[in-house]
């Protein structure tokens, strides 16, 4: 049964800093475009984040470029997204996707994808 879980959501004070991980199971991911979504209330999903299948090349959103970084370890089936000077737009729901069959352009979104994580929560307040 494929899973991916994540970890690592809590609250922080904005200007600090998070660092969550998503664990995958079930198969190797080494080929799977993965990717971060979020949502915060009354908003839909966007786009965070991506690895683009086993190329190694990330791509981030515009609101989060310069401060989000993802990364992956294929021998542990994990990417995580260190997130720095959080701000508090930052806050919502984390999701971590995956997909094998994406092309580049459909890595942005939500429905592309057929893995989900059960999402963890981000809350950047003072």
């Amino acid at each position: 049964q494929v899973q991916l879980q994540e970890s690592g959501g809590g609250l922080v004070q904005p200007g600090g800093s998070l660092r969550l991980s998503c664990t995958a199971s079930g198969r190797s991911f080494s080929r799977d475009t993965m990717a971060w979504f979020r949502q915060a209330p009354g908003k839909e999903r966007e786009f965070v984040a991506a690895m683009f299948r086993s190329y190694g090349r990330t791509y981030y959103s515009d609101s989060v470029k310069g401060r989000f970084t993802i990364s992956r370890d294929n021998a542990k089936n994990t990417v995580d997204l260190q997130m720095n000077s959080l701000k508090p737009d930052d806050t919502g729901v984390y999701y971590c996707a995956a997909d094998s069959r994406l092309i580049l352009s459909s890595i942005y979104g939500a429905k592309n994808y057929d893995y989900w994580g059960q999402g963890t929560q981000v809350t950047v307040s003072s």
